[in-house]
């Protein structure tokens, strides 16, 4: 290597030396001398072959493959008109190219001064196997697993043999850590520099190398020379440092290195960013700190942009530790809006696109950060113009030549997303029936084709630079809600991310959970206010009275609509008591039978005006008595109150009107109810006909006289629709469009109207503020009622929206309706749950862990937020010094004793309860009985008598224990009542019998029984202490909870003589008996016989309290048993318990066991083994593959359905008849009439749910099997497929069962993705009838009204 100059003539030589590559650095002499050798040419070997010419080059390739001949052996003239087997591929000699490898071998590096040295003495390096994907360029960044781009027809939707892409943010899992080794990133390589390293001869994954002989160590000292002139011009200081620069430059670099890494990437307090280079204490004193006064003016927008580049403003955006230490800024940031605002244009000079007013604040600092490639979450009030940020992100993405994904929850929003960016974009639309221009550079689809595209590993995604997420608060929907979390951990980190949310009070949080999962800053941007305010009005007896302006309620118009209720009530009393029902009886009538008749009431999908015989009210207290006047009555009444509230709402000229009604059923009622109204004029009657003529012309005759479609036209005419689920899609369609045109004026619709459609109108009615959610009937919740209410108002339009609740008869409550209204929206809630098919999409690939994807899932994001803490405090518990116990008797078993103790004290809390207070127990606890009581003071329990039961309460007893050892000095300290009563002043340790001639005739004659009866009287003070025949007693009054047990054996006593005469002599006869009893070497007595004299009948209680007397007993036994340091070590090992306890919970929280759905992912994945998805190695099978492929019904019901082949005896269209259990929702419909083939196959398949239901409740999941069957098998419409199927006209279909026309064709629509999933799967499993069958079924369901094509598509 070339001579390399450094200051002052100081050369060095930096190479390389090893198989390895070590650094190695040569200083060298600073004057260089010529070395002759040097100038010598290389020597240079002849060649082996002559040089190429062109004419060579020239006859070797027309000799080679432009002059062909055929091998004379196999095309010889003898051969020919012969058969032979010939290997055409081999002959052709095609140049494969070889697959990319997934692994290489690389030596693994190590510390030199950690180097294990064989028998030689020299380090043999490992070698380790390695993830290509490890050591490709960007591999943390953008790139996906190794993997080359799949067929051109898996570019859009993936196959289920592609390897996803890797998520962004999972570069810490456990999985893909190795990406540097540890010695490349923290100075530790320095060693190697410094002290040289031994040569490397044996190559990686080579078992012997070179023998090379013993070859010395490189030198490691440092030699620096100088040019002696310029001594004579330092100074001896200057050339002193500079003797050592090299040597303390490196040294400092590794400590500096390994101090950084130690901290675990992680500064604490008073260390400088991660961006600054770390000082020594002498360069950082010597740093000037500059002024205020000194610094320069900056400008408005160079301070905008020095804020935008450092920390955030928000202080919401700071997270404080427990002692409120400011600790590292949060992912989620909300910049200067204002600021931005003021300075847009300047800010974001080359705008990709223009629209055509001016931006609100809100939107143009959304913009600027998507300039500069951040990822947003926009929360705004609804109409407030969150799409267009989605535009901007659109036109950046066409500029930018990249790709951008638009998703909504419901298909129509994608409809009609596409129907507004069309034209505009080069748009595409991706649903689970329809794609359209998939190589569009944006595509607008449903999350989940988006979640199938990421567990597919798609090659469009490779592509993508935004994914726009719409209606982001629909995450808390409990059945769809897991498909938002799953896309954003699945996202690759090359993909921004813009959400855009209704307001939700924890938007930073939900930011927080994106950007620290993602690991990228995320803007958060939105709305205070909406604008167009609202008022809130309710309706009742004509008039409408508000109560609620500006997020402020309003008192008096409530109590102006109560005054009005109580007076048309007393004006009504004398008539309603003569009638036949009153107002009070139908008061309490509509609390009872609230939205009953909405729940049970069947479904006439054609009614009409004929039908008005059959209309029913339902709200806050109208009631269907079953007679036929009332009925009348009630529809006559719903009739009037309808059209006073139109005409009122005309009059004020506040149309058009969403009224949202929960039931379809009541939709529909509602607009046949006010039939007589007529809301348009001549010209909009014209318009709303030709747009019906041309929209339903594409059906065929008898689908145009269908008999929803001729009624919604009567209706559409009028100025009056209807909007639900249960529409035809494309009478849906028609409605929304003429709604947006404003020839609808009102307009009935279910709540997924506010949800599905962007279509705001001037006001918005409630017919109630109670709706059945599926389960039960309960108030509309703050964000609901937000979302609906959010339509009235249209911006630009209308200068205030107006919200009307309607009241019949009776007046909500103020605070339900401060619920509803003033309440914050409801909190985003994480609704994730594991699902069989993501488990096994996730065990398809190694890199990817199930543990991963729940570690970031929203549910665990506090807990996985607080792990650095929780890693400092196990630091901290681990570096505590260890304390040990001094056994003075020798080696020490306390730890056993206080297992011993804490495992008997929760035996004795159960027995206590069940067994001590029971009446068996209360029969032994006699006189005399001797017990074991419970000590609160000592850990060693006490042995006693009982001496006298409570007269005035049968549960307190009198009773003598024994108090344990204790030393003098303690006994003096603690004393005694009864020596206070002695007249001498000097206490014995133990109670000491007078001499004979000194004792008194009771003392000498005393017997354990006496005939003399007591009064009963106590005369000493309780609790009384006292020494008797050296040993400590104690005379208390306890409860029968205070027993441990009760001992087998009683002693004589005389309780007059101890508690009335209170005798030294009895006190020392009955603890002589006591101790008497522990003279055999046991501590306690045994106890009763549970089961014999207890009379326990609980098998389980029974043995609980044979455990427990057993262990007492080996307490009894163990030499800490009465040591006179038995409480001190107890608390030091109740220390060391809680210590040891302490840290193992600390390691359980941070480990993958402490996953809040740990316990449900090992139970689905035992499942997964003992039906064949998986095996023993978590390897999935070609059963789990097929189950992959299933995303419209219950994987393993239809994985099951596969591979028992229950398919194969139907025809197709009885094959896609049974299908359609997967697919339908609706739980309550008509009983079908089936053909004795098809019910075969219904009880075939539901035995196999049953099958499947009881394996999991047996593996411990919380699931029962009839309700999995019922939840993921409806046979509603299975006689409406099957008739649909050969070929029946849709209209006769739509007579077969009460399922509203709507959900027959959704059902069949979604029945179409089923048959092409099954497709997929029967090609894996390589069953090909199968596959014919289903294609078989899927070309007989598509035809006609049930797959015409969306209005918003092909347009009108």
């Amino acid at each position: 290597m070339n001579r390399i100059k450094a200051t002052d003539e100081l050369s060095f030589r930096v190479g390389f030396s090893g198989h390895s590559g070590h650094l190695r650095i040569e200083p060298i002499s600073g004057v260089e001398r010529s070395d002759p050798v040097k100038s010598l040419p290389d020597f240079i070997l002849p060649p082996a072959f002559p040089r190429e010419t062109c004419e060579s080059i020239k006859e070797h390739i027309e000799e080679k493959y432009l002059r062909p001949e055929l091998d004379p052996d196999e095309f010889s003239v003898e051969k020919a008109g012969r058969q032979w087997d010939f290997d055409w591929f081999g002959r052709a000699k095609v140049p494969l190219e070889l697959s990319l490898p997934r692994t290489v071998v690389v030596p693994k590096w190590e510390l030199p001064f950690t180097r294990k040295l064989n028998a030689q003495g020299i380090w043999e390096p490992k070698s380790v196997e390695v993830d290509v994907s490890e050591l490709m360029v960007g591999a943390q960044g953008s790139a996906a697993l190794p993997r080359m781009a799949g067929p051109a027809k898996d570019f859009v939707r993936g196959s289920i043999s592609s390897r996803p892409f890797r998520p962004g943010g999972l570069e810490d899992s456990q999985s893909l850590e190795r990406l540097l080794p540890d010695s490349a990133s923290n100075g530790e390589w320095v060693h190697e520099v410094l002290n040289g390293g031994p040569v490397q001869t044996v190559p990686p994954s080579f078992k012997q190398g070179l023998d090379l002989g013993d070859l010395m160590a490189y030198p490691s000292s440092w030699n620096i020379y100088k040019d002696q002139s310029s001594v004579n011009s330092k100074s001896d200081e200057t050339m002193s440092e500079l003797s050592v620069q090299f040597d303390d430059l490196f040294k400092k670099a590794w400590e500096e290195d390994v101090a950084e890494y130690e901290e675990d990437g992680g500064y604490g307090k008073g260390h400088l960013p991660k961006d600054e280079s770390v000082k020594s204490g002498n360069e950082a004193s010597h740093i000037p700190v500059p002024s205020n006064a000194s610094e320069p003016e900056l400008s408005a927008l160079d301070e905008l942009l020095l804020l935008e580049s450092g920390k955030p403003t928000s202080t919401s955006d700071i997270t404080r530790d427990g002692d409120g230490n400011q600790q590292k800024e949060a992912w989620a940031f909300s910049g200067s809006g204002q600021g931005i605002a003021e300075h847009f244009y300047d800010l974001v000079p080359d705008i990709a696109i223009n629209f055509p007013f001016e931006l609100d604040s809100f939107q143009k600092e959304a913009i600027y950060h998507l300039e500069k490639g951040n990822s947003v979450f926009v929360g705004a009030h609804t109409s407030a113009g969150k799409t267009v940020v989605a535009e901007y992100a659109f036109a950046l993405a066409s500029k930018h030549c990249t790709r951008a994904v638009y998703t909504a929850p419901i298909k129509t929003i994608s409809n009609q997303k596409y129907r507004d960016f069309y034209g505009k974009f080069d748009v595409g639309l991706l649903t689970g029936d329809i794609s359209l221009r998939p190589e569009a550079s944006c595509l607008i689809m449903t999350t989940e084709i988006l979640r199938s595209m990421l567990y597919r590993g798609a090659d469009i995604i490779r592509d993508i630079e935004w994914v726009i997420f719409d209606e982001v608060h629909y995450v808390n929907d409990v059945e769809r809600g897991v498909v938002w979390e799953e896309v954003i951990i699945m996202l690759p980190r090359h993909i921004n991310i813009i959400l855009l949310s209704a307001t939700v009070p924890n938007t930073y949080e939900f930011a927080d959970w994106i950007g620290r999962t993602k690991q990228k800053k995320i803007c958060v941007t939105g709305t205070t206010k909406r604008p167009v305010p609202l008022e809130h009005c309710l309706f009742y007896s004509g008039e409408l009275y508000k109560i609620c302006e500006n997020e402020t309620f309003i008192t008096q118009g409530l109590k102006a609509a109560k005054d009005a209720y109580k007076k048309k009530s007393s004006g009504a009393l004398g008539v309603t008591t003569r009638s036949h029902t009153g107002s009070s009886g139908a008061h309490d009538a509509g609390h009872g039978l609230k939205h009953k008749n909405i729940s049970h009431g069947k479904q006439n999908k054609h009614s009409g005006s004929q039908n008005m015989g059959s209309f029913s009210a339902t709200s806050w207290g109208s009631q269907n008595n079953g007679s036929s006047q009332s009925n009348w009555g009630s529809r006559r009444s719903e009739a009037s109150l309808w059209l006073q509230l139109v005409n009122k709402l005309s009059k004020k000229s506040i149309l058009p009107v969403v009224i949202f009604c929960f039931s379809k059923n009541r939709c529909d009622k509602s607009a046949d109810g006010i039939s007589g109204i007529d809301l348009t004029t001549s010209s909009e009657k014209s318009e709303i006909r030709v747009f019906c003529d041309k929209a339903f012309s594409r059906l065929k005759g008898s689908d145009q006289n269908l008999p929803q479609i001729v009624r919604v036209q009567s209706l559409l005419r009028r100025g009056i629709g209807v909007h639900h689920a249960g529409l035809l899609p494309i009478v849906k369609e028609v409605v929304e469009m003429l709604f947006c045109r404003g020839v609808i004026k009102v307009l009935f619709s279910t709540e997924t109207f506010a949800m599905g459609v962007n279509a705001p109108a001037r006001t918005v009615v409630f017919d109630t503020l109670r709706k059945f959610d599926g389960k039960e009937f309960r108030q509309l919740l703050p964000g609901e009622y937000t979302q609906m209410a959010g339509r009235a108002g249209r911006r630009g339009l209308d200068k205030i929206g107006t919200v009307v609740v309607m009241c019949r008869d009776e007046i909500p409550e103020e605070r339900d309706l401060k619920y509803a209204m003033v309440e914050s929206a409801t909190r985003l809630e994480s609704q994730f749950r594991l699902t069989y098919i993501m488990i096994l999409h996730l065990l398809r690939v190694e890199e990817l862990k199930v543990e991963d994807m729940l570690k970031r899932s929203f549910a665990e994001f506090h807990a996985q937020k607080k792990l650095p803490e929780k890693q400092q405090l196990l630091m901290r518990k681990l570096a505590q010094p260890t304390k040990t116990i001094e056994c003075i008797i020798g080696e020490p078993t306390i730890e056993e004793y206080y297992d011993m103790y804490i495992e008997a004290e929760k035996h004795s809390n159960q027995i206590s309860e069940a067994v001590m207070q029971s009446s068996a127990a209360q029969k032994f606890l006699t006189r005399g009985r001797v017990v074991v009581v419970r000590s609160h003071l000592e850990q060693d329990h006490l042995l006693g008598v009982v001496v006298k039961l409570q007269p005035a309460s049968m549960k307190q007893y009198i009773v003598l224990v024994l108090k344990p050892d204790l030393t003098l000095s303690m006994q003096s300290a603690s004393g005694s009542s009864n020596f206070k009563d002695k007249k001498s002043g000097n206490f014995p340790e133990g109670f000491l019998l007078p001499p004979k001639s000194k004792r008194g005739l009771a003392e000498e004659y005393f017997s354990a029984a006496t005939s003399r009866k007591g009064s009963g009287a106590i005369n000493i003070k309780l609790p009384h202490q006292g020494v008797a025949a050296g040993k400590s007693y104690e005379v208390l009054a306890i409860d029968n909870k205070e027993f441990m047990y009760i001992c087998n054996c009683e002693i004589k006593i005389d309780p007059v003589r101890l508690l009335e005469d209170v005798s030294d002599a009895a006190f020392s006869k009955t603890v002589q008996q006591l101790l008497d009893l522990k003279s055999d070497g046991k501590k306690y007595p045994s106890a009763l016989d549970p089961w014999k004299e207890l009379k326990l009948k609980d098998p389980n209680l029974v043995d609980t309290y044979n455990k427990w007397t057993s262990l007492l007993q080996k307490m009894a036994m163990n030499k800490c048993h009465g040591c006179t340091k038995l409480q001190e070590h107890m608390n030091l090992a109740k220390e060391i318990k809680r210590h040891k306890e302490e840290v193992n919970n600390l390691k359980f929280q941070m480990s993958d066991e402490a996953l809040q759905q740990m316990s449900d992912f090992q139970g689905r994945i035992d499942l997964l083994k003992e039906i064949g998805c998986i095996d023993v190695d978590l390897v999935v099978q070609i059963k789990g593959r097929v189950a992959c492929e299933m995303n419209s019904g219950e994987e393993l019901i239809c994985t099951e359905c596969l591979f028992e082949n229950q398919l194969d005896d139907l025809e197709p269209e009885e094959a896609v008849a049974i299908m359609s259990a997967f697919v339908f929702q609706q739980r309550k419909t008509s009983e079908p009439s089936l053909t004795p083939k098809l019910s075969q196959a219904k009880n075939r398949l539901y035995n196999t749910a049953i099958r499947l239901g009881e394996l999991q409740a047996q593996l411990n999941l919380q699931i029962s099997p009839e309700e999995y069957a019922q939840e993921n098998l409806k046979f509603g419409l299975v006689e409406v497929v099957y008739e649909w199927a050969k070929g029946t006209p849709f209209a006769d279909i739509c007579q077969l069962t009460d399922v509203p026309e709507g959900l027959i064709v959704r059902t069949i629509v979604r029945l179409d993705e089923t048959c092409r999933e099954f497709k997929s799967a029967a090609a894996i499993m390589g069953n090909s009838a199968l596959h014919k069958k289903m294609d078989a079924a899927s070309n007989a369901i598509k035809r006609d009204i049930v797959f015409a094509a969306s209005l918003y598509i092909t347009g009108v």
